[in-house]
């Protein structure tokens, strides 16, 4: 599948209209649901496909974060046959108490996989969150970026953000 025939797709069966509440309190009355094309294998696959040449060279691991950034790293990972590490929002209370999970981050050059983002905050909250355990972050890919500050506001921490569509791309599918 192209890109302007996934943006299309993704488009038709994600996009929502109505009144939504965003993670970062923001109300927005488009809203993309990302579960509707990370359940499509064959949208999967080609979203994976198309994110492999955002990958920077050197990526040792891919970090998706919990939970619409995990099968968007596994499918990448599978395409590019890279290790991978899930990413909680917050390190668990029990057993291992790890925030993440998979791979060991520490030292290694570690791409951060999202699905959808507006401000970017769970993505930096996670994101520094990583280096603060010692993973070298070499940016941040997302699907869908709503352009709403969240590119500025991860530029700004040092990260790199690649998106697959911007919503104006979507808008224009």
């Amino acid at each position: 599948m192209d890109r302007p025939a996934l943006a299309r797709r993704i488009n038709q069966i994600a996009r929502l209209s109505g009144s939504f509440t965003l993670r970062s309190g923001q109300v927005s009355d488009t809203y993309f649901d990302k579960y509707r094309f990370e359940a499509e294998p064959a949208l999967l696959r080609a979203i994976a496909a198309l994110s492999a040449s955002l990958v920077p060279q050197g990526t040792q691991i891919l970090a998706g974060l919990e939970l619409g950034g995990v099968p968007l790293a596994t499918a990448l990972g599978l395409h590019l046959e890279l290790p991978l590490a899930f990413v909680r929002k917050e390190a668990k209370t029990y057993g291992t108490c790890r925030l993440a999970e998979g791979s060991d981050l520490e030292g290694k050059k570690v791409l951060v996989v999202e699905d959808v983002i507006s401000t970017g905050g769970q993505v930096i909250e996670s994101t520094a969150a990583l280096e603060e355990r010692g993973a070298e972050i070499v940016g941040v890919l997302v699907v869908i970026d709503r352009q709403s500050g969240g590119r500025e506001n991860i530029e700004a921490r040092g990260w790199s953000l690649a998106s697959v569509f911007t919503r104006a791309d979507l808008e224009n599918a």
